[in-house]
């Protein structure tokens, strides 16, 4: 046998027609997905890594090799021995999400005296509390397996953890409803869709965009039938007190008739959940997303524009609601409503204005919160590290969106709204990254996730512990 022959190379790496060398092999670590345990903090260079795919002999041709092209981004722990791996596009997303919603409530929604919306609002405008629900339905569709659903008694663990999560969110919802928000405030509404959502999590891809397309067509026609049957939508923001003395009224208006009702809004959640099994590291689904997206948006916003344009949905409605004119149907579709569309035609679900949670407002607004995660996907890949101020924002966007609420409370920002948006944005951003990369999670995120995987633990034990 030659020297050349009788070299040994790394099993793994081995060049063209040449075999391992016979012998046992030295252990190898198992990688867990969850980073290593060092001795020292994580510096900034290595919180920053392209997800490549591991490759093993032989290796695959260049075009079998799977495409990859996600940022990921490696989280330290609050002891800086450990990291967790996140997706750095969606967490950009939720920042852009949070960005938005905290400029619906602080910049004005008209630009001029002649009603004309600002750009802010026509971007915004309950487009980015869609894109938060979208991102929500992402985020169980990670706690619960992502791309492989758990099963057995993981699976029910994590059913259990998110019954906790569910109800921390709509605790922490009611709790800051006792304070005098001028806004409305989604985080009741939240708590109640990720408990809905649950037996969701066991549906594949498809049935989960079944489920979407059935919640986006079917749950407007309940919600304005609902509007004759059930208490009005009376309690901007419903705090315990409201739950208990007025439980009907207050359910109505989280499940129907609300800002944020559930059973409309649960296709957002359920298309969420079918992204998150998909896998988004991918090129190809990162490009589907923005194409696909882009046509569902144009289907969802044009053909109510064109019926109100070129096919007299205007007349038909004021025609069947004498007592408004052509100003109101237009600052319901600019502005949403005030606060429920009437009920005296079905035709009135054929417009799409924000929070009018019509079929085609809910698609419109589902295309371009796809639109959204594509693309800032895609930009991670490129720039991921210019986002890092707005993926710590994405990060901890529970803590971040409570503090909004309380500063909205106790500041009066319509004197100086850009001055305060900019100031709330600022300082939120030098907080995020700070934190993130000093301790991780956000505060309530870390009490929420620590408190639901304690309960799933102690219901539904590991075999090994029981």
């Amino acid at each position: 046998m030659s020297e050349q022959s009788a070299k040994v190379v790394v099993e793994g790496y081995l060049p063209p027609g040449h075999r391992p060398a016979p012998g046992p092999r030295p252990e190898r670590q198992v990688w867990t997905g969850e980073g290593q345990d060092r001795a020292e903090p994580v510096t900034e260079n290595e919180l920053w890594t392209a997800q490549t795919p591991i490759i093993t002999a032989p290796a695959p041709t260049p075009a079998a090799a799977p495409r990859q092209g996600a940022a990921i981004r490696n989280v330290p722990s609050a002891d800086g021995r450990r990291t967790s791996r996140r997706i750095v596009g969606v967490d950009v997303a939720r920042g852009f999400a949070l960005l938005g919603m905290v400029a619906v409530h602080t910049l004005p929604a008209t630009a001029d005296a002649a009603g004309n919306p600002t750009w802010t609002w026509s971007l915004f405008g309950g487009n980015a509390a869609a894109l938060f629900a979208v991102l929500a339905g992402v985020s169980l569709a990670f706690l619960t397996g992502g791309r492989n659903p758990r099963r057995g008694r993981d699976a029910a663990r994590s059913r259990v953890s998110l019954v906790v999560r569910a109800m921390l969110l709509f605790g922490v919802g009611l709790s800051l409803n006792f304070l005098a928000i001028p806004a409305y405030n989604i985080l009741i509404y939240y708590g109640l869709m990720f408990l809905l959502a649950i037996p969701f999590t066991m549906l594949s891809v498809r049935w989960l965009l079944v489920s979407a397309v059935t919640f986006a067509v079917g749950s407007p026609f309940l919600m304005q039938w609902s509007l004759d049957h059930l208490p009005a939508h009376v309690h901007a923001n419903p705090d315990a007190l409201d739950l208990v003395t007025e439980p009907t009224t207050v359910l109505a208006e989280l499940f129907l008739t609300g800002t944020y009702p559930a059973l409309p809004w649960m296709a957002f959640i359920c298309l969420g959940m079918a992204l998150g099994r998909m896998p988004l590291t991918r090129d190809r689904i990162q490009v589907l997303l923005v194409v696909i997206g882009a046509v569902v948006a144009a289907v969802g916003k044009g053909i109510s524009l064109l019926m109100l344009y070129r096919f007299d949905l205007e007349y038909a409605l004021i025609e069947a609601t004498p007592w408004l004119t052509s100003e109101d149907v237009w600052t319901a579709q600019v502005y949403g409503p005030d606060p429920q569309l009437p009920t005296t035609t079905w035709q009135w679900l054929l417009l799409s204005g924000p929070h009018t949670n019509t079929p085609f407002a809910l698609i419109g607004a589902a295309g371009l919160a796809m639109v959204a995660l594509g693309a800032f996907l895609i930009a991670s890949r490129a720039i991921g590290r210019w986002f890092t101020p707005l993926a710590a924002l994405g990060s901890m966007t529970l803590t971040l969106y409570a503090a909004h609420l309380v500063f909205l409370t106790f500041v009066d920002v319509s004197p100086m709204p850009w001055f305060w948006y900019l100031v709330q944005m600022a300082v939120a951003a030098l907080v995020a990254t700070a934190w993130q990369q000093a301790l991780g999670s956000g505060p309530l995120e870390r009490v929420v996730t620590r408190a639901s995987k304690a309960v799933g633990l102690a219901v539904v034990r590991k075999p090994e512990d029981s």
